[in-house]
């Protein structure tokens, strides 16, 4: 920040007065840094709303202290976007004019001449949010004497359709360097601004990119072979696309010097409010730069163009023909990023080939490199540039020191262009497929090919792994405890392999022991005796440029049991022993290139006081003919490939001393069935002694326990007996007497009817009405059910 200026003209406090915030807004952000010369910077900030310029000095850093008004050269808001780029010691630039940022501009400074700009017209800039802007050197190579061109890139709402919101458009716009405005029509405007649509869409789905973020221009020694690398997204962030288009300049030449104008369309109640200019256009043509075919008309400058062709220009900027991408659709897509800036470098890889290698930055901090082929662009490596996430703002590159410059609102990160490094293996090192990087076979390294001479390096940019020499495994002895769990690790640099697992040398199949956990790591559950043997982890990678898969063994274990301590043995029986430092000569064919690192497994594995860790060397085997796995195999990526067949013979585990851990299943049925059966009859008894079942347990349960009933004892108790009786004799008076004592009868029927009545625990304290009808013999007289009082109720049916 510089001073903001004394007490009686503070620009703080003025933009606090127009609604402003003093600690975010009404501050000097630096938005322009230029270089003029080698001596000096052109700076450029928002002095709190009030943009102002200088001159900084490099030698002493310090500012000349004669600043300039900003307006047209800096955007008055530190948010608003704005685009810079100094030609000739001329800024051109493309911002907002006035403090509501409401009046877009794209104008030129220069010291010796007066500001140039656009018409303030929305069919010149509609809402525009301005990325980019440079200058294309065309002068020195042109037949024709056409003029140095300055090209903008930026988004803006469409003026040519109406839809129910505003729809957005990336356009590239052009002005002509040499460009001096009209005589009278469009004085100190620019006489040669024309705008085309920039087109990056998926034909086959109809799906358009209609934000542009950011643009890198690739140029060549000659104008023709200058590309344009754009970053798009959709409007609708919901789709959660990025795509990379490139336009090649001839392309974008062809279109403004070619192509068709639009006008404002005059029917009303259309969607459509600009078409097709079917006129006669004027001569020369509208928007062209200056060319030696002007020049022997008489016409040297834009001063001296016609009327009839400068309102032309004024009222027909846009033209219809659009710009199309290389290959017609996006040369990169990615999902679930947001891609915010871009660059490009051209390298020659060891072929004596051309590559672009592309550095893309996210809204996340994350920097994905990817390198163009001829059908394909292919992604080497994604780096997270920035700790906390943040959005990269800017990304330059340094081809002098082949360094990234990646900034955002909290600071500055300088990265290499490469990191060969990371590759440990010389197939790493091919199938990243980075033409910075090739493989030196004399120090077993990965290396920048700009670092050491280029004769004995190995590099294969179509992911040939096949030109890797052959390398040693390392086979792990995993030791752990019958019934307790192994981990067994697998680490994995490619994004682009699938892992496969095999044991044995069979393909593991679906088991509820086996679970991929980590970095593709295994994991078995309750090891058992058929657990124990070779396991292998492959990596299965598909070189599209090849046309065909690579594998390679990434990690080797021998898992085996810990077993009890070894009865003496008795006479005549052999002994079998397996030394740590032997080394199977049936695996001298496994498979190379696997990870170096021999690391003892950690606890995960199993306790301490039980894993053990040795170490076995094989040669490796290389086999490229490979068949999909079978559907029953343990469930990795989507694409799968089956590594070649491992000749690892599997263990034999015919040691005496595991006899032990031989299981009688027999026995084990057996004893379910017994204690299921005791405890079956457990529950029987239990409830034949509670009477919870029928008669028959309530005869077991007499018999069990023993009945006092007496031989001449009636079935049932004489209260019991005196009930059946009385309602038998009921059943017959009412037969026999229907008309006799009707009211009586029907009485004592109700009466009858209530036969839980007795069995109550207060049943001898009832009173229940005589049952007879006229009968007053002495053995009625006297209630039947008294005799319940001491006599239990074996058989009454509470219903």
């Amino acid at each position: 920040f510089w001073p903001l200026g004394g007490i009686a003209d503070n620009p703080m406090m003025m933009c606090t007065l127009k609604g402003k915030s003093k600690e975010r807004d009404c501050l000097n952000y630096i938005r322009v840094l230029q270089v003029v010369d080698d001596e000096r910077l052109y700076v450029c900030g928002t002095h709190a709303f009030q943009p102002q310029c200088d001159y900084l000095n490099l030698g002493s850093f310090s500012l000349d202290g004669r600043p300039e008004d900003g307006r047209g050269k800096c955007s008055f808001d530190p948010s608003q976007s704005f685009t810079t780029v100094m030609v000739d010691g001329e800024l051109y630039s493309g911002t907002a004019y006035n403090f509501l940022g409401s009046e877009p501009i794209i104008s030129r400074y220069s010291p010796s001449q007066s500001l140039l700009r656009t018409e303030y017209s929305t069919s010149w800039l509609n809402e525009p949010s301005f990325v980019f802007a440079d200058v294309i050197r065309e002068g020195k190579n042109r037949a024709d004497g056409e003029d140095d061109k300055i090209y903008y890139f930026f988004t803006e709402v469409s003026v040519e359709y109406e839809f129910f919101g505003k729809l957005l458009i990336p356009r590239v716009a052009r002005v002509c360097k040499g460009d001096l405005g009209g005589q009278r029509t469009l004085q100190k405007k620019w006489t040669s601004f024309l705008k085309a649509k920039l087109v990056c869409s998926m034909p086959e789905l109809n799906f358009v990119f209609n934000v542009v973020h950011d643009v890198f221009i690739l140029k060549g020694t000659d104008w023709r072979d200058t590309v344009i690398y754009g970053v798009f997204t959709s409007q609708w962030g919901n789709v959660g696309l990025s795509a990379v288009c490139a336009y090649n300049m001839t392309a974008v030449e062809e279109v403004f010097s070619k192509g068709k104008y639009m006008q404002k369309a005059t029917v009303e109640q259309s969607h459509t409010k600009w078409v097709r200019y079917n006129g006669i256009t004027p001569s020369p043509r509208p928007g062209a730069c200056i060319n030696n075919l002007m020049r022997q008309q008489n016409i040297s400058s834009s001063l001296h163009l016609p009327d009839k062709t400068l309102q032309f220009v004024k009222d027909h900027p846009l033209l219809e023909d659009p710009v199309l991408p290389i290959g017609n659709g996006p040369r990169l897509i990615t999902k679930d990023v947001n891609y915010t800036q871009i660059v490009v470098e051209r390298v020659r890889a060891l072929d004596k080939n051309i590559y672009d290698v592309i550095f893309t930055g996210t809204d996340k901090g994350v920097l994905h490199k990817s390198v163009v082929f001829e059908r394909e662009v292919h992604i080497v490596e994604e780096i997270q540039l920035l700790k906390n996430s943040e959005p990269i703002k800017n990304l330059l590159l340094s081809s002098e020191t082949r360094s990234l410059y990646a900034g955002s609102d909290s600071g500055v990160v300088q990265s290499p262009t490469a990191f060969c490094g990371r590759y440990s293996s010389c197939h790493d090192c091919i199938l990243a497929r980075d033409p910075y990087c090739a493989w030196d076979p004399h120090t077993a390294a990965c290396v920048n090919v700009f670092d050491i001479p280029s004769q004995k390096l190995i590099q294969s940019l179509n992911g040939d792994a096949d030109v890797c020499p052959s390398g040693k495994t390392d086979y792990q002895r995993v030791t752990v405890k019958p019934g307790s769990s192994a981990e067994l690790p697998c680490l994995v640099h490619s994004n682009l392999a699938q892992v496969m697992w095999k044991s044995n040398g069979s393909l593991l199949t679906e088991a509820s022991r086996f679970h991929l956990i980590a970095e593709n790591g295994l994991l078995i559950y309750s090891v058992a005796p058929e657990d124990q043997g070779y396991y292998e982890c492959w990596s299965v990678e598909w070189a599209s440029a090849a046309g065909k898969n690579f594998s390679r063994l990434l990690a080797g274990y021998i898992l085996n049991l810990e077993l009890p301590p070894r009865p003496p043995l008795q006479a005549g029986q052999p002994t079998t022993t397996l030394s740590s430092q032997e080394t199977p000569g049936t695996h001298a064919d496994a498979e190379g290139n696997a990870k170096t690192d021999r690391a003892p497994l950690t606890s995960a594995l199993a306790p301490p006081s039980f894993t053990s860790t040795a170490f076995f060397t094989f040669p490796p085997q290389t086999d490229t003919s490979l068949t999909p796995p079978p559907s029953s195999t343990i469930k990795f990526p989507p694409k799968q490939y089956l590594p070649p067949n491992s000749n690892v013979p599997p263990p034999d585990y015919q040691d005496p001393a595991a006899e032990y851990l031989q299981h009688n299943n027999s026995t084990a049925l057996l004893f379910l069935f017994l204690l299921f059966f005791l405890l079956f009859l457990a529950a029987l008894v239990y409830n034949c002694y509670m009477q919870y079942l029928p008669a028959p347990c309530l005869k077991l349960r007499a018999a069990l326990l023993g009945s006092h009933k007496s031989t001449h004892q009636q079935e049932y108790t004489a209260c019991e007996a005196g009930l059946m009786e009385t309602s038998t004799t009921d059943k017959i008076n009412m037969t026999e007497q229907p008309t006799q004592n009707g009211s009586q009868a029907t009485q004592n029927l109700r009466a009858l009817r209530d036969t839980g009545y007795e069995t109550e625990p207060e049943c001898g304290n009832g009173r229940i009405p005589s049952h007879s009808f006229g009968d007053n013999s002495p053995s009625q007289e006297k209630p039947f059910d008294v005799d319940c009082e001491s006599q239990p109720i074996q058989f009454a049916d509470a219903d």
